[in-house]
């Protein structure tokens, strides 16, 4: 079984990058941030033709998830449970499997725009919101995939300037805190269980060469709960799309689970 979660930085302007990227990669799930379009909007039978089925949490202009999937997906649930939100930013769906059912819950997480702002303190509600439903969630699906576009530079390895962009958004200790919080949940950062060339990003700027330069950051993380941790295979960024003609900011991070 193969997982993956991309920030598309809007499915209308990338819809044929992501068909393109299945077609080369034809993954069992694919977990999608920032549609920024509306459900009735979204392209279902496109990616029915593709073979995948979708659940869509979308939103006009603005954030927007959705999962897609070639396996049968059930009890599909919208948002945080218990915390009142007007963004669509998580669904979540139990699939069938090869290996069991599997819990996967995409998530777009707050950005939080900089620390003291208005938007900081929702991004810190809002974590902790995500860490008290999930626990429940964690008990209810053994194993279970949280993945999506975290907007948390975990460890400095994960930035390609730490000291200079210390304390800053997605850098800050109230932010890893949180997300050392989901660990403690009992859950595992998949990428960091294998070796990994140095500098590995998902995400560069736009602005001054930021690709061409590395300057990123790994803020796209597929994080796995403890029964599934013995079935990783790997778990690799895909830089190929962000070479692409008008790509998103953002490159896939892909799961292999296998007995």
């Amino acid at each position: 079984m193969k997982i993956a979660t991309w920030n598309v930085n809007s499915l209308t302007a990338r819809l044929q990058h992501v068909l393109d990227w299945l077609a080369a990669n034809p993954i069992d799930v694919l977990c999608l941030q920032e549609l920024k379009m509306s459900d009735e909007k979204f392209p279902l039978d496109v990616l029915k033709a593709a073979g995948y089925d979708a659940a869509v949490f979308g939103q006009k202009t603005y954030n927007g998830v959705a999962i897609l999937s070639r396996l049968p997906m059930r009890d599909v649930a919208k948002n945080i449970g218990g915390f009142v939100d007007e963004h669509s930013r998580v669904v979540s769906a139990t699939l069938d499997t090869p290996i069991g059912d599997v819990r996967v819950v995409n998530g777009y997480f707050v950005n939080g725009q900089a620390p003291g702002s208005d938007k900081f303190a929702y991004k810190m509600r809002w974590l902790d919101g995500l860490r008290e439903w999930l626990r429940a969630e964690m008990a209810a699906h053994p194993k279970l995939v949280l993945l999506g576009d975290f907007n948390i530079v975990l460890e400095d390895r994960d930035s390609f300037d730490p000291i200079g962009l210390a304390e800053t958004i997605h850098h800050t200790t109230e932010e890893r805190d949180h997300f050392k919080a989901l660990l403690a949940l009992g859950l595992t950062d998949s990428f960091r269980l294998f070796d990994q060339p140095e500098k590995s990003y998902s995400w560069w700027d736009y602005r001054m060469l930021g690709y061409q330069k590395n300057r990123g950051l790994r803020i796209d993380h597929v994080l796995i709960s403890e029964p599934l941790v013995s079935l990783a295979k790997s778990c690799t960024i895909d830089r190929v799309p962000r070479k692409w003609e008008k790509p998103s900011d953002h490159a896939p991070v892909t799961l292999e689970l296998g007995s």
